[in-house]
């Protein structure tokens, strides 16, 4: 797992992740492999997306 991925690069590895899926050519032992991986990087990206926020929610209370 490599937690020094971006947002933005996670974001791309999924939609290469969906085109591949919907393009309907792999064999079920890829695709298998391609739903854990698109697992993690939905992951990485909500727990990035909540570490955001809790920034944000911090930074505005302090603006107050």
């Amino acid at each position: 797992m490599d937690n020094n991925e971006t947002y933005n690069e996670a974001v791309e590895k999924l939609r290469k992740i969906v085109a591949d899926i919907e393009n309907g050519e792999l064999d079920v032992d890829i695709l298998s492999e391609k739903v854990k991986e698109a697992t993690r990087l939905i992951k990485l990206c909500k727990e990035k997306l909540f570490k955001v926020d809790e920034e944000v929610k911090k930074v505005l209370e302090e603006l107050e």
